[in-house]
């Protein structure tokens, strides 16, 4: 690998937007290890980007042991680790914290948060230790990380932590050039999201569909985070499609334009009156 081509590590790069990352990033000039739980899907993508520019690399970011040998692999085909990025994640299963049982709330845990923190351990000591030294860390939060969607206490809980280890990594890893940052992504149109655009469940029980956007603009904006150096950083992004329904939630229209917040012990049904204005209900 010559001085020019960068190496980086993408995690669930089988699928959705880690695949369109891995071949965005090779379509740069990057050499990525493609990482996820099956060989056949990370072959897929591979076969998608230029010949010889991603490495599929089979791991299961829960295990120590497996993310271990990923790093492995890395130091002995590249030489080097210039990106992270921490793309692996789950959602399921789903629950309120009365529903989700300690056995799903430990498998989430250990794809979102586990995972996430075992290959950021074994990147920055790659980087750490390397010539030129240093590197860069994008980490995948999600909306979520700011704002819960119902019954979904694992996957939130899980994105809340991640922004606390990105933030984490990127003061312990100023000393030695490593920037990290957050990319929170919202509807981004995957096979992860399709339930969304069919329904989504809402705040106050109703379920609606919502918009989504092209998912090669969240791969895009990855690039972007990653191609900078290392004197900048892109602390956290965040990219949503313009209208889902996240700013502005708890407000209610107004005749004639604007909105206000509902009166104490007030909240809104989800459909409009005969009127075509929304009616509070007394809870």
């Amino acid at each position: 690998m010559t001085r020019a081509e960068k190496a980086a590590v993408v995690t669930g790069a089988g699928s959705g937007l880690g695949r369109l990352i891995t071949i965005a990033l090779a379509e740069k000039g990057w050499r990525v290890a493609a990482a996820g739980r099956r060989l056949p899907p990370l072959e897929e993508t591979a076969a998608l980007a230029a010949a010889g520019s991603v490495v599929p690399v089979p791991t299961d970011v829960g295990d120590a042991a497996s993310v271990a040998a990923l790093f492995d692999t890395v130091s002995d085909r590249f030489g080097r680790l210039d990106l992270l990025v921490n793309n692996a994640g789950t959602g399921a299963p789903a629950g309120a914290v009365d529903e989700l049982d300690p056995a799903g709330w430990q498998s989430i845990v250990a794809t979102n948060l586990t995972g996430s923190y075992l290959c950021a351990h074994h990147a920055v000591r790659l980087m750490k230790a390397q010539r030129p030294q240093g590197g860069r860390i994008i980490n995948n939060g999600s909306i979520s990380a700011h704002a819960p969607r119902p019954r979904s206490v694992g996957y939130t809980v899980t994105k809340h932590a991640i922004t606390g280890l990105t933030k984490s990594v990127a003061l312990d890893g100023r000393p030695y050039n490593i920037a990290c940052g957050q990319i929170d992504i919202g509807n981004a149109n995957t096979e992860m999201t399709e339930w969304i655009a069919a329904g989504a469940p809402q705040a106050d029980g109703s379920v609606k569909k919502e918009p989504t956007f092209d998912p090669r603009l969240a791969a895009g904006a990855v690039v972007f985070m990653a191609g900078l150096p290392l004197d900048a950083n892109v602390q956290f992004l965040t990219i949503t499609a313009t209208t889902m329904p996240f700013i502005g939630r708890g407000l209610r229209a107004l005749p004639g334009g604007g909105c206000a917040f509902p009166p104490r012990g007030e909240r809104f049904r989800s459909s409009a009156a005969a009127d075509g204005e929304p009616r509070p209900t007394t809870d």
